[in-house]
């Protein structure tokens, strides 16, 4: 019998997560039934979005935002004790179904665990001829959920045409780094923002117009007036808060918003109100969308398969902040809230 260690939810998160918030438990797996195959994990994902699901504001009986999440959503929250949630690469070790075979790889959502069982159902093979020369955590990364979430995030909500001005928050994580790329492959000026000087001039690398330190800048209106005095046609925003409230003031008319996460705010035990955003979206005719990557799922593969090409080809850019060791996910995914990575925060068993 398998032996899987996970990483179990304490408590509920207040405020930023805590190391004493996680705990590591090992379980003996029960023998595999018809139709079931056991997996080893090999990489693991961390996104925010695994620290809205465990968040005290989302628990049961809460209903200050549970009720504006949808139905499909509130499935995934965690209660105390659950193991966190999450995807992971993983490999096929031994399999009870002849649809699976022992050494493949699949991308699954088993969470912080270093082994599960699966019926098949929810897994996402990699190609048989993935390329030996890309690492496979690519999977969850530039070729995987995270670039799914900036292909159509950006082309379908924000319709970039060449020539527009993009603004993207966030710039130098695992999404923002790959809307830029995308949007300058459409021909757009691109302006980024992002926590760090190193981070700065990793935007530059990959082929940003504009990029700045939102943390040193005197001004967040005069520096976004400073990259592009025109103004934006399109805003990709993965923070909220006051970066949108200065943003919208920098919007063209007709811009186009889209709304991927609001990362400046999951830490808040009370939910913040700013200033109101009405008026500049009627005068400016603004359309601002929030979005699920989930709508497109009928269209993952269209997605998987050009995130791959423009990655071989070299025209999409890629970095991974690899935290090496199961033991270290809690650190690897508080490290990712505080922005300590560029690119895409990846854990490897």
């Amino acid at each position: 019998m398998a032996v899987a260690k996970s990483w179990t939810m304490v408590k509920h998160f207040d405020g930023a997560p805590k190391p004493e918030d996680f705990k590591l438990v090992e379980r003996e797996l029960p023998a595999l039934k018809d139709g079931e195959l056991l997996l080893e994990s090999v990489f693991f994902t961390v996104d925010p979005y695994m620290r809205i699901f465990g968040s005290q504001i989302m628990k049961e009986g809460d209903i200050t935002i549970r009720a504006q999440v949808p139905r499909l959503y509130r499935r995934r929250m965690m209660k105390e004790g659950d193991i966190m949630i999450g995807a992971q690469v993983a490999r096929v070790t031994e399999s009870k179904n002849p649809e699976f075979p022992v050494g493949g790889y699949y991308v699954g959502h088993g969470g912080w665990t270093t082994h599960f069982i699966s019926d098949g159902k929810v897994l996402r093979a990699l190609p048989s001829s993935w390329p030996e020369s890309l690492s496979k955590s690519l999977a969850i990364g530039a070729a995987g959920m995270s670039g799914l979430t900036a292909y159509f995030g950006l082309l379908e909500v924000c319709s970039p045409k060449e020539g527009d001005v993009v603004l993207i928050n966030s710039a130098a994580g695992a999404v923002g780094s790959l809307v830029g790329q995308i949007a300058k492959m459409k021909g757009c000026k691109v302006v980024g923002s992002a926590g760090s000087d190193e981070k700065v001039l990793y935007l530059k690398e990959i082929g940003f117009d504009e990029a700045f330190n939102y943390k040193t800048v005197s001004s967040l209106e005069e520096a976004l007036k400073a990259a592009s005095p025109e103004g934006y046609d399109c805003y990709f925003d993965n923070v909220g808060g006051k970066f949108t409230d200065a943003a919208l003031q920098q919007m063209k008319d007709f811009g186009r918003i889209a709304v991927c996460g609001a990362i400046s705010m999951y830490n808040d035990s009370v939910i913040t109100s700013g200033p109101y955003i009405q008026p500049y979206i009627l005068f400016k005719q603004l359309r601002m969308e929030g979005f699920l990557l989930s709508q497109w799922e009928d269209r993952y593969e269209e997605g998987h398969k050009q995130l791959l090409q423009w990655v071989l080809e070299g025209k999409l850019k890629y970095n991974e902040h690899i935290t090496n060791g199961f033991e270290n996910m809690p650190a690897g995914f508080m490290g990712m809230l505080k922005g300590e990575n560029i690119g895409k925060a990846i854990i490897k068993v």
